[in-house]
């Protein structure tokens, strides 16, 4: 059933609104059952998402009887942004993830996510799905602050994903849509994968996957579910290699992304296309994944091309 979170008047008789379909048993209440969110779309120029919604739905229709629980969908969560291809809110020029939690007293954006708040709080476990921007293509991937480690890595471990990468404290932004939530008791798995601007199936049908694991393991869902993949896990920022562009120029990738690197093996070039030479090559710090590389070719000084899990934790884990 299709609802309006929130809702806000726009100029010229208009409103923007913000939907979300929820699906649950037939012929039941909201009362005593479990619920997960998946939620999408903060980011307008992040579709990744888009499809983990519609696949989601649609495999859930295909057995509806095996549904015990709530699942509230929630794909445009800045549709201004989405239907204008900006990741910001459009006019605003504000990022909507360093928006929350919002004030239903306050203006017009902070309005839209003091509602946003209000009606997904209080989710058993929420899916906040998120890609890459335009730059970069990421493995999928669950990304968790440290102060919420103990009550989230056992539900990310259930979620199908490649990577979890535990953040330090001081890294995360209390103004986002999952900070805000974790601290009042509703728990968030922020995910990033793929890429900005671009559908990447594979990845979108894993997530559906691991979403669907989460399901059975929170008594959402009785049918069958797919194996999930044991995740690598990383907790020291020094697990992390970052590799910055050292001269402006045409970043020429030689490996494929999720490689396993040795170290010091060819990563790419940056080539100079005025005068056909090679200004620089890009080759792994250390031995490990290529969790992260450079999707738009193009690169300034400084960069970001990708970046490599070392090789232990990734054995490890």
């Amino acid at each position: 059933m299709v609802e309006i979170v929130t809702s806000v008047g726009l100029p010229i008789d208009e409103k923007l609104m913000i939907k979300k379909n929820r699906i649950m048993p037939e012929g039941g209440d909201s009362t005593g059952y479990k619920r997960i969110s998946v939620v999408t779309g903060i980011h307008g120029d992040e579709l990744e998402g888009q499809y983990v919604c519609y696949e989601l739905q649609r495999r859930i229709e295909l057995e509806k009887d095996k549904l015990t629980g709530i699942v509230d969908i929630y794909p445009a969560m800045n549709p201004l942004g989405i239907d204008s291809i900006t990741r910001g809110i459009p006019a605003f020029d504000l990022d909507m993830n360093r928006l929350f939690p919002g004030n239903i007293d306050g203006n017009m954006t902070e309005y839209i996510a003091a509602g946003i708040m209000s009606d997904v709080q209080g989710s058993d476990c929420v899916v906040d799905i998120h890609a890459s921007n335009i730059y970069l293509t990421e493995i999928p991937q669950i990304r968790i602050n440290e102060l919420h480690e103990e009550k989230l890595v056992p539900l990310a471990k259930e979620a199908n994903v490649d990577f979890i990468w535990v953040h330090g404290a001081s890294t995360v932004l209390e103004a986002t849509f999952a900070h805000s939530l974790n601290s009042i008791g509703t728990p968030v798995l922020v995910v990033e994968m793929g890429v900005g601007m671009r559908l990447t199936k594979e990845y979108g049908n894993q997530m559906v996957d691991g979403i669907f694991s989460l399901m059975k393991k929170m008594g959402i869902w009785s049918g069958e579910v797919a194996p999930v993949k044991k995740p690598m896990i990383s907790k020291n920022p020094s697990d992390v290699s970052y590799l910055n562009a050292t001269s402006s120029g045409l970043f020429v990738p030689e490996v494929k992304h999720g490689a396993m690197l040795a170290e010091g093996e060819l990563i790419g070039r940056i080539v100079d296309p005025l005068c056909g030479k090679i200004l620089d090559e890009v080759r792994a710090p250390q031995a490990g994944l290529l969790f992260t590389i450079r999707d738009y070719p193009i690169v300034d000084e400084g960069s970001l091309m990708g970046r490599i899990l070392k090789e232990e934790v990734c054995i490890h884990e």
